[in-house]
């Protein structure tokens, strides 16, 4: 049947959802989470495996979009007074969970079985403990959107959250390279590393040039928000295909695509707000539901150790990152006690790098693997970590309200 049948159908199933969550207190992306494992082929097989298996433009479309967004919320005149704060906490709370997953997987390798030959073992570490330092922006994004909560406490989350994809994506794009120079001249090497520098460079120029590009035809249509609006939707999928067609990073083009436009363009607010009030309800719906398709829950029996181990070490690697990043950037109290907690969820970004594994040279045997701990891991922290989002920025809401 065809793509735009099974399309149609999780709108209509996605619209009958929401409803439910609202029925149910529950929030939006959990439905939608919800959704999509009980339609995918692990379940009952409404959405078959062949309509998954063709739709990468669905998540291309709604990870492009997502980047973008949360690259805007790091706009200067906002932030320009916790900037720095910002920074700090996002690299100590990234490099603290990229060294807490990379440290304890390389250390149980042996023990926890993951099917992987030994001379993969720190290749293994390296991996999980980048994709561990990434948080789900599509999921913050959504509980705050349907929260409609705007205060210092989201606009900082999002800030460390926009930053510590982009230091995620670095050292995940440091680890591949490495990889693939290892496997072409038999093993590691030190000078090795510096293969990323270039791909960064032009993954940020990009990104740089679009944004600019954009900003050009938004000054040449003033008056046109419409036009705006669509020329600027073009642009984000242009540079996302670019980087993705050249072997660049096109998530972090993406990122950086959305901080130079919100930054140098007075009008992008205004397409950011169409955007908010008109798509983000769609693709969120669009991406949790694909995203839970992937979900087999089988996985989680086969590698329970390993699931335990990369939830718990991850968000405690968030939680500890934030504390003695809070204390080193003097953040106020429950930015150091509650933002890490925030950051427990974890998608989109992650399943997109593992998904971009698949195709990469030297990792045919570890990418498969690899997907399949990082969805059942999904599963966990897309149940859970709205929940604990929604708590954390309602709970600080009320300290705002009350100061």
């Amino acid at each position: 049947m065809e793509s735009l049948f099974f399309i149609g159908l999780i709108f209509v199933l996605g619209a009958l959802m929401k409803w439910v969550s609202v029925k149910a207190r529950v929030l939006h992306v959990v439905g939608y989470l919800a959704l999509g494992f009980l339609i995918g082929p692990k379940m009952f097989n409404i959405i078959p495996q062949e309509f998954i298996d063709s739709s990468h433009i669905i998540t291309d479309i709604s990870l492009s979009l997502i980047s973008v967004l949360v690259g805007a919320n790091l706009k200067y005149n906002i932030l320009k007074d916790v900037w720095r704060k910002i920074v700090v906490i996002s690299l100590f709370e990234a490099l603290f969970t990229f060294i807490f997953i990379g440290s304890i997987f390389y250390t149980l390798f042996d023990f926890l079985d993951m099917g992987f030959a030994t001379n993969y073992q720190l290749t293994i570490a390296l991996i999980f403990g980048s994709l561990a330092s990434a948080t789900a922006p599509a999921t913050i994004l959504a509980v705050i959107h349907e929260l409609k909560i705007k205060n210092r406490f989201s606009s900082f989350l999002l800030g460390v959250v926009a930053t510590d994809n982009a230091v995620a994506l670095i050292l995940f794009s440091i680890v591949v390279i490495s990889t693939r120079a290892s496997t072409e001249f038999a093993g590691y090497t030190f000078s090795s590393v510096f293969i990323i520098l270039p791909i960064l460079f032009f993954t940020i120029l990009v990104g740089v040039v679009g944004a600019l590009i954009s900003e050009l035809i938004d000054r040449v249509f003033t008056n046109h928000k419409s036009i705006k609006t669509t020329s600027t939707l073009g642009m984000i999928f242009i540079v996302y295909s670019v980087s993705k067609y050249y072997g660049l990073d096109p998530l972090l083009s993406s990122l950086v695509m959305g901080i130079v436009m919100s930054n140098i363009s007075n009008s992008f607010v205004l397409v950011k707000e169409e955007f908010d009030y008109h798509l983000q309800d769609i693709i969120f719906l669009l991406f949790f539901t694909m995203s839970a398709t992937h979900l087999n829950i089988e996985f989680l029996l086969y590698m329970p150790m390993v699931i335990f181990i990369y939830v718990v070490f991850r968000i405690l690697g968030k939680v500890l990152g934030v504390y003695v990043g809070g204390k080193v950037a003097n953040a106020p109290s429950n930015i150091r006690q509650y933002l890490g907690i925030a950051l427990f969820p974890q998608a989109g970004i992650a399943i997109g790098l593992s998904l971009s594994l698949q195709n990469e040279v030297g990792f045919e045997t570890v990418a498969p693997i690899v997907l399949n701990i990082i969805i059942a891991t999904t599963m966990v922290h897309e149940f859970i970590g709205p929940l604990l989002t929604k708590y954390v920025l309602s709970r600080n809401s009320v300290v705002e309200l009350n100061r």
